[in-house]
């Protein structure tokens, strides 16, 4: 049987310049095995490509990530009727409407700023000023990049007196690390329950949690300053003063327009 040599499997570089139609000129590295060459192609094309396949991973990811929540919380999150309300669609025909639409983008455009800082923004006015609209604006943006659910505050309590049952399948912490873990929380209907000290208290244990883990969280009121601070309490609200947003939704219905 015949012996093959050491140099028989070294492998040889060589370089030759080459010329992309969209970059120019370039240095083309070739590896050579043996009798065969393979010759790079543009780093520049090369590059574009890699950034082009990790952002559709990340958002593959996103997504896998946002199905998986979504089916453990036997929650749709966004309802499907309101999944094409995006910051295009909504009207933004005053300066109240135009300001309130530029914190919800600057929002969504700086998410990760914001998750690690924690912060927590309400939307406070009467129904159908757009509150819901942009909400869902901003969790449809950062649900490319990571997992949202929305939900209304009577639904999240709902969900935690559900563990109490004998019969559950989730325990009440498991709920309430699954609504405090997920990236954004978007809680809608904040203020619209009996207000009863077991509310409180749940919506508290929600609100401290993703407040003491930096969390971030949109929360929708029909209430003003004084009416959240009296619903939620004293230790809510402070938790919610303390770097949060509040954007005053202070114009009349548009109920029967196209912000909702």
């Amino acid at each position: 049987m015949a012996e093959f040599s050491k140099v028989d499997f070294m492998v040889q570089e060589s370089q030759r310049q080459d010329n992309c139609p969209d970059h120019g000129e370039f240095t083309s590295r070739g590896f050579s095995f043996g009798r065969n060459v393979r010759w790079m192609g543009c780093p520049e094309c090369a590059a574009i490509k890699k950034a082009a396949d990790d952002l559709a991973a990340a958002v593959k990811e996103s997504e896998d990530a946002q199905r998986r929540l979504e089916s453990r919380l036997n929650q749709s999150g966004i309802p499907l009727r309101y999944r094409t309300k995006d910051f295009a669609s909504y009207a933004a025909d005053t300066d109240g409407k135009e300001k309130a639409r530029a914190v919800a983008m600057e929002f969504a455009n700086n998410i990760k700023a914001h998750a690690e800082k924690g912060t927590v923004m309400v939307f406070s006015g009467q129904p159908g000023t757009g509150k819901s609209h942009l909400a869902i604006a901003i969790a449809q943006a950062v649900m490319h990049r990571g997992t949202v659910l929305y939900i209304s505050a009577i639904d999240a309590v709902r969900m935690i007196r559900n563990t109490w049952r004998r019969d559950s399948e989730q325990t009440e912490t498991q709920v309430l690390d699954m609504l405090t873990g997920v990236g954004l929380l978007v809680l809608d209907e904040v203020g619209v329950q009996y207000g009863t000290e077991a509310e409180q208290v749940t919506l508290f244990d929600i609100i401290d949690k993703r407040y003491r883990d930096l969390m971030p969280m949109i929360l929708l009121t029909n209430q003003n300053k004084g009416g959240m601070k009296t619903f939620l309490g004293d230790r809510s609200f402070d938790r919610l003063r303390e770097g949060g947003i509040w954007v005053t939704f202070d114009w009349a219905s548009q109920r029967s327009g196209v912000s909702a």
